[in-house]
């Protein structure tokens, strides 16, 4: 099911902590064909300035002409049957310039796309999640290079699987521990192949478990999984911010919910994010498709219904948004962690997150030309890369 097109996870680049922002930050956060875009560029929004007032492109130095552009590519991606719906939102130096609904909520109801969609944001969960156990980590409740296994106790003494192939693994110790900064930057070793990552209620080869009722259930059931590779020693996306949203619950003593919308989402002014959405509100969640045919066209996966309230809180996944509320978080991190005068992040610690951690190692999702930051890929060589966008 092609429910999660994201690109990559957002990030803009400081050239130092007290200079302005000038990377393009560019989000796509997708629910199989129902997709949401998100253009933020540049530095400061202005203390006080209402989070979304609409501004004139060529105020910012952009062009409405240009912009109008982005309607008729979008247009032509539904005319196509390539996606139900769209929602577009562009900004600029903290200016928002262009927000446009275009396609269907719910193709099969004949319910149009609003600005105000919610949309499940599948793995756009992770940098706010990362972003949450950083708050942790500036109030000096641990440090990167501490071991995970300060707080989850099943996870010291790991071990590594040799040959993964084999019908007959072997493992060996592991030469070092699974650290914070690991689980971070996805070098922790715990791996999304089937023989490697929790199954969180999923059918594996390693069984098929009841659906835990919790993230701390779900990786103490994994605890003895063998890891894909020495911690630290290669980069591989998988399930690594479950891990931190288990840290930030282990660390403040709260759930990772009501962590987020203390410290992230109400001071944020994020009012529609949540993991659970009301039941008040479940006539603007945007139905589900998936692309299939030789032409990737899209069929129905999924009609929006109330859920009762899951007590599964990941960090991987299953966070809902608005374009509107995502982008106020994005905004957040250009200004260097502040926004309208609430402070989230200090710059040094947004310079911390958006620098590589992983040295030369492959990011073999978007080739060359990219590192891995804390909770984000970034752009570190724009000419080997094959989009010039971070």
């Amino acid at each position: 099911v092609h429910n999660a097109k994201i690109l990559r996870s957002p990030v803009g680049e400081f050239a130092g902590m007290n200079q302005s922002m000038q990377r393009m930050l560019i989000t796509i956060c997708g629910l199989g064909s129902v997709v949401a875009v998100l253009l933020v560029t540049a530095r400061a929004q202005e203390v006080g300035i209402p989070a979304l007032s609409m501004s004139d492109p060529e105020t910012v130095g952009m062009s409405s002409i240009r912009l109008d552009r982005i309607t008729t590519a979008m247009q032509r991606y539904v005319d196509d049957q390539r996606l139900a719906g769209v929602v577009t939102l562009i900004a600029r130096h903290g200016k928002v310039v262009h927000l446009e609904a275009q396609g269907w909520r719910d193709k099969e109801a004949d319910q149009r796309m609003t600005p105000d969609t919610i949309f499940t944001i599948m793995s756009m969960t992770k940098p706010v999640v990362s972003t949450a156990l950083m708050v942790l980590y500036e109030e000096g409740h641990f440090l990167l290079d501490d071991p995970i296994s300060k707080w989850i106790p099943g996870y010291a003494n790991k071990e590594v699987r040799l040959n993964p192939e084999s019908p007959d693994p072997q493992v060996e110790p592991a030469v070092r521990p699974i650290t914070v900064r690991h689980i971070l930057t996805h070098t922790s070793g715990l791996s999304l192949h089937p023989d490697f990552r929790p199954s969180f209620g999923l059918p594996s080869r390693l069984g098929d478990f009841a659906r835990p009722r919790n993230t701390e259930e779900a990786i103490a059931r994994a605890a003895d999984r063998p890891l894909a590779f020495h911690p630290g020693d290669q980069w591989q996306y998988g399930d690594s911010t479950d891990y931190v949203a288990l840290l930030v619950e282990k660390i403040s003593g709260q759930s990772l919910q009501t962590f987020l919308q203390q410290r992230l989402f109400r001071p944020l002014g994020m009012n529609d994010t949540h993991y659970n959405v009301p039941r008040s509100k479940i006539n603007r969640v945007a139905a589900v498709y998936r692309h299939t045919g030789p032409h990737n066209t899209i069929e129905l996966f999924r009609t929006p219904s109330y859920l009762e309230p899951t007590f599964y809180y990941g960090g991987v996944a299953g966070l809902n948004s608005t374009v509107s509320d995502y982008y106020l978080f994005h905004q957040m991190m250009l200004n260097g962690g502040e926004l309208n005068g609430t402070r989230i992040l200090s710059p040094r610690t947004i310079n911390l997150m958006i620098s590589n951690h992983i040295g030369d190692k492959e990011v073999y999702v978007w080739g060359p030309g990219y590192g891995w930051g804390l909770g984000y890929c970034i752009l570190t060589d724009p000419g080997r890369a094959n989009e010039h966008l971070s």
